[in-house]
Parts: C-alpha cells; sequence; structure tokens
C-alpha cells in the first residue's frame, strides 16, 4: 500500500499563504495520479486540485483557480499545495490522495489517503 503524510497546515489571516506537502512512501511506482481533497465541517468532501504524477496535467476546482497551485516533486514522491490569497473559506482538513487508476483527472474510488492537516483562515 502506498502511504501518505500531510504536513504544513496552520493558521494564517486572510491574504496569507501556505504550502501543503504529501509525502508518498511504500509502494509508489503505480500512482497516475495525486491530488488534495478538503472537508469543512458541516460540508462534504470536495477535490481542490489534482495533477498526473507522469505528464503534469492539473485540474482545479473554481474557486480556488488562480490561487492554489498544484505541482510534484517526482524523485521524492512529494505533491504540493502552494496556497495563496487565502480566504476564511478555505478552512477545512485537507487530505492528500494518490491513485493507481489510468485515465483519472482526479483520485477516485481507488484512492489512498492521508490523514489530513488542518488549515484554518482567519479574517
Amino acid at each position: 500500500q502506498v502511504q501518505l503524510v500531510e504536513s504544513g497546515g496552520g493558521l494564517v489571516q486572510a491574504g496569507g499563504s501556505l504550502r501543503l506537502s504529501c509525502a508518498a512512501s511504500g509502494r509508489t511506482f503505480n500512482i497516475a495520479i495525486m491530488g488534495w481533497f478538503r472537508q469543512a465541517p458541516g460540508k462534504e468532501r470536495e477535490a481542490v486540485a489534482a495533477i498526473r504524477w507522469r505528464g503534469g496535467s492539473t485540474t482545479y476546482t473554481e474557486s480556488v483557480k488562480g490561487r492554489f497551485t498544484i505541482s510534484t516533486d517526482n524523485a521524492k514522491n512529494t505533491v504540493y499545495l502552494q496556497m495563496n490569497s487565502l480566504k476564511p473559506e478555505d478552512t477545512a482538513l485537507y487530505y492528500c490522495a494518490a491513485d493507481d487508476t489510468p485515465g483519472r483527472v482526479v483520485p477516485g474510488p481507488r484512492a489512498r489517503w492521508g490523514q489530513g492537516t488542518q488549515v484554518t483562515v482567519s479574517s
């Protein structure tokens, strides 16, 4: 199995920035796509951003376009989420996911998940 460990969350003021990291270990050789999801209290988990492990194609949810950037360091089996111009509505528990299913634009049912890192944006 793939193990994922997120880091980089914290408390930040509105307009500030954070960089989340997700380090993958274990059986990482078949990873096809990685992504970030988030879940706020009382809300459904939503996909925030995803990136193909090989090829660099990315996708973002509309609310973060222009503010968040997903990237990878393949040699380190790490995916990042650079979050700029943070808003209070970005407050959530952010999860990293890795999927070995070909052809997906976001991680799906076969994805492995990290434990999450909390992002809190104060107004």
